[in-house]
C-alpha cells in the first residue's frame, strides 16, 4: 500500500513537473522594439515555447512579475528596476542583458539647437530613472548645466531642482513616457525613449537632434525574472537566444542604429 502510495505521488510529481515544463514562457514586453525582437526568437528557436504579453499604457510590467502573473518582462533598464524594486519591495534577477535603446532629443519646430528660443518648452519622462537620464542628456548636448556632483548618469538621480545653469531659460515639463511623442506638435523639444520614438515612426538615428551615445551607456535593457526562475531551463534558453550573433545582427538589420546590441560581437 504505502509502495503503491508512493508510487502515485512519484507519478503525479512527475506529470506536475512535465505540464510545468510545457508551459509557455511568459514574457511581458513592450510593443516596440521588444516583442519584435520576441517574435523573432519564436523563428529562430521554435522549440522555446514563448508567449509574448505585450504591454499597453499604465501597465507596470514590474507588478506583473511580481504577481506572478509573468515569468519575465523585457523592457527596462537596469537604473529602472533598481527604482521598481525600492517600490514594490521586491527583488528581481537579471537574466540577459540585450540592448540600448538610445534617448534621444526631438522637435518638430526646429532643425538644431541654435535655433531653440529663450523660454522653450521642453517635455521629459516624468518617472525617476528616466526623468533625470533626460536632463544628463540636455546637460551633454550644452542645453542646461547640472549642480556639481551630477557627473554620473549611473549613479546619480537628477531632478530639475539640480539644474545649475539654464541659459534659454528652458520650461521643463514632465509627461508620462508613452505620451511624449503625442506632445512634439506642442512643445518646442521633446526627450523620447527609444521604444515610444520607434512606436510613433521617428527613426532615432536619424531624426534626433541629440542622441545618447551607447558607449558606456548604463541604460541597456535587460531580461529580468524572479530569483526563483532564474535557473529555469526556459528561462536560460531565453537569455541565450537574446544574447546571440542572430539577434545582434537582427537587430542592427532592423533597427538601424536606432537600437543598438550590446551583448554579442558583430559578425
Amino acid at each position: 500500500m504505502n509502495k503503491a502510495t508512493l508510487t502515485l505521488a512519484g507519478l503525479a510529481l512527475l506529470v506536475a513537473t512535465g505540464l510545468q515544463a510545457a508551459e509557455p514562457l511568459r514574457i511581458a514586453a513592450d510593443p516596440v522594439p521588444h516583442a519584435e525582437i520576441l517574435n523573432y526568437i519564436k523563428t529562430l528557436d521554435p522549440k522555446l515555447d514563448l508567449k509574448v504579453v505585450e504591454l499597453s499604457s499604465g501597465v507596470n510590467a514590474s507588478e506583473l512579475l511580481a504577481n506572478g502573473d509573468v515569468d519575465a518582462n523585457y523592457f527596462q533598464h537596469l537604473p529602472y528596476l533598481k527604482d521598481q524594486e525600492k517600490a514594490l519591495g521586491k527583488t528581481f534577477a537579471v537574466a540577459a542583458t540585450v540592448h540600448v535603446e538610445p534617448l534621444g532629443i526631438y522637435s518638430h519646430k526646429y532643425k538644431d539647437f541654435k535655433t531653440v528660443p529663450e523660454g522653450a518648452t521642453v517635455a521629459v519622462p516624468n518617472n525617476v530613472t528616466n526623468l533625470s537620464r533626460a536632463l544628463f542628456l540636455l546637460q551633454k548636448q550644452g542645453l542646461i548645466t547640472l549642480k556639481a556632483g551630477f557627473n554620473d548618469p549611473a549613479s546619480s538621480l537628477a531632478t530639475p531642482n539640480d539644474i545649475r545653469e539654464n541659459p534659454k531659460n528652458l520650461k521643463i515639463l514632465e509627461i508620462e513616457s508613452p505620451q511624449i511623442p503625442r506632445s512634439l506638435d506642442d512643445v518646442d523639444l521633446a526627450v523620447i525613449n527609444g521604444n515610444y520614438a520607434l512606436e510613433a515612426g521617428l527613426t532615432p538615428a536619424k531624426d534626433a537632434l541629440g542622441l545618447e551615445s551607447a558607449d558606456h551607456n548604463p541604460y541597456a535593457n535587460l531580461l529580468v525574472t524572479n530569483p526563483t526562475l532564474v535557473n529555469d531551463p526556459r528561462i536560460k534558453a531565453l537569455a541565450k537566444d537574446l544574447q546571440s550573433p542572430q539577434v545582434a545582427e537582427f537587430i542592427r538589420q532592423h533597427y538601424n542604429g536606432s537600437v543598438i546590441p550590446v551583448a554579442a560581437p558583430q559578425s
